[in-house]
């Protein structure tokens, strides 16, 4: 069983810990980068039920070669204070946790290298060394985040009133409301609207000095 920790960090991957949305840029690689962004947006506004417009948007990435994952992985910029945030959040024995309705294709290697200690997200179909347009296995969904930070404060035996959770999007509310502090960042209306505070620059270095 895991050290006990002190506090928990729990935060979105897409818009927050990174500045991108991952699905866009493989979108990209099939020509429909600019259908799917639009999508994505409609989700992240809680327009659309999130699972149906997931599986919509990767139903567009079908044929394209998982050799785009390195291209992707080119394209990816960590949001400014990320590192900050992750070494300020250790250096008070807590851990970092990223929840995603991205996919684990790139956070596999995008999360270690920024020092996250656990993560969970989405993983493609693949066929081939071809994406098959499909998720497998469940998808990582509002409730499925909301679940993730409950079983990592049971896992690392925090206390529940020592998480934080980070996010943008509509998906990300459960969580927000899950964690003892629910911040939204670089967020959308709604989130800004329901959230316990907004950070407003897109700085995760806005977020060290709200850490319990």
């Amino acid at each position: 069983m895991p050290s006990p920790a002190r506090l928990l960090v729990v935060l979105d991957a897409d818009s927050t810990l990174i500045r991108n949305e991952v699905i866009e840029l493989l979108a990209d690689e099939a020509g429909r980068g600019a259908e799917v962004a639009a999508a994505t947006e409609a989700a992240m506004r809680g327009e659309v039920d999130f699972a149906s417009s997931l599986r919509s948007r990767v139903a567009a990435l079908r044929g394209v070669p998982t050799s785009a994952f390195a291209r992707v992985q080119t394209r990816i910029e960590p949001t400014p204070g990320v590192r900050e945030l992750v070494a300020a959040v250790h250096e008070r024995d807590g851990i970092v946790a990223v929840v995603s309705g991205g996919f684990h294709e790139i956070l596999d290697e995008l999360a270690p290298s920024l020092g996250v200690d656990v993560w969970r997200a989405n993983r493609l179909g693949v066929a081939d060394g071809l994406l098959t347009g499909e998720v497998d296995g469940d998808i990582v969904d509002a409730a499925a985040k909301a679940r993730a930070l409950q079983e990592w404060c049971d896992t690392y035996r925090v206390d529940p009133r020592r998480s934080v959770a980070i996010g943008d999007g509509a998906n990300d509310l459960l969580m927000l409301g899950a964690a003892a502090l629910g911040l939204a960042f670089n967020a959308k209306p709604a989130v800004r609207a329901q959230a316990d505070l907004v950070v407003g620059p897109v700085d995760l270095r806005e977020v060290i000095a709200l850490l319990p």
